[in-house]
């Protein structure tokens, strides 16, 4: 296995998946021009009509490849930045989620939907968004938000293959981080299966997305004070993987949700009414919620950054959890 970053990860995904089956095909705003480096050479290997530029209209293309996935082909769309699936939530809630249920099965709609989450950067509110958790709220949509390079090629590649439309959130802080991969064209991740990325015995942390690696180094930290921190990667939203969550709140008897989107109505609501409606018996303490603030995002970083999930607001959320206080400076 070679190491690969989480970019490189998402090229080698489709790569394989197009090359196993040519009814797999690209579409999205510049996939030629190779925007974020996810699909490099592939005009060469498979020829244009395979990898569609298509105009600055989400709501066009997205709503086409419903139309495509509905008369079999296997359509991988790239709507570069998830803000820009606003424009297209008619299709994507309207169409796209309902097809399948409301043809009593006979349609069946492959069809993945990639975004990235762009944040942290100073790309002020139009283009900051994190929005999984409102397409959690429409049935028959699966949902991916690989924290990691591995995660993120094997969860790809099996949204590739289900028969479900499935929506890929790529965590734009995790671009650059690195692990080893398979060299396994049927390296599959099924979807709806967590991980544990951390064991502990003091409290659950439950990460989404690029949460996850923010609760890795909160949990180096708390670990010099004597706090044993599980961290636990969902890696797919929808569905939502409960038992290996709730499994893990019962050993650990604490737990804090990690979601880098708005507290309302987020993934870590989610989870958090999960664990309490179905392992309230094994809490010691509160469920606590680490997201952003219900605020727009604004372009100035010294007012961005902070709003975030940090490992500091985790440190923090953990001692008062097991009631331990901050160690004094030498």
């Amino acid at each position: 296995m070679a190491k690969a970053t989480y970019l490189d990860a998402i090229r080698q995904a489709q790569m394989e998946e197009m090359q196993r089956d040519e009814r797999v095909f690209m579409m999205g705003e510049d996939i030629r021009c190779n925007v974020f480096g996810t699909t490099t050479g592939f005009v060469d290997l498979f020829g244009e009509e395979r990898v569609r530029d298509t105009p600055i209209s989400e709501n066009g293309f997205i709503g086409a490849a419903g139309g495509a996935a509905m008369v079999g082909m296997r359509p991988i769309v790239d709507a570069t930045i998830s803000s820009f699936l606003f424009p297209a939530m008619d299709q994507i809630c309207s169409i796209i989620a309902k097809s399948r249920y409301i043809y009593g099965g006979q349609a069946r709609l492959p069809l993945v939907l990639r975004s990235c989450l762009f944040y942290g950067n100073s790309n002020a509110a139009q283009h900051s968004d994190r929005p999984y958790s409102m397409f959690m709220n429409m049935p028959g949509l699966k949902i991916i938000a690989p924290s990691n390079a591995y995660d993120m090629k094997g969860l790809l590649k099996g949204a590739v293959r289900d028969d479900n439309p499935v929506l890929s959130f790529e965590d734009s802080t995790c671009w650059m981080n690195k692990s080893e991969l398979p060299d396994d064209p049927d390296f599959v991740i099924p979807l709806g299966k967590g991980d544990i990325k951390r064991e502990g015995t003091d409290i659950s942390v439950i990460g989404v997305a690029g949460g996850v690696n923010v609760a890795l180094r909160a949990a180096e930290q708390l670990a010099r004070e004597g706090i044993s921190i599980e961290v636990v990667d969902p890696r797919t939203l929808a569905p939502l993987d409960r038992d290996l969550i709730l499994q893990s709140v019962r050993k650990t008897g604490r737990a804090i949700c990690v979601d880098p989107a708005h507290m309302t109505c987020s993934a870590a609501s989610e989870i958090s009414a999960t664990i309490v409606e179905h392992a309230f018996h094994a809490l010691r303490a509160p469920v606590v919620r680490v997201t952003t603030p219900d605020t727009h995002l604004p372009f100035s970083p010294h007012i961005e950054k902070p709003l975030y999930p940090s490992v500091e607001r985790i440190v923090d959320a953990a001692r008062r959890l097991v009631g331990a206080v901050a160690p004094v400076p030498a």
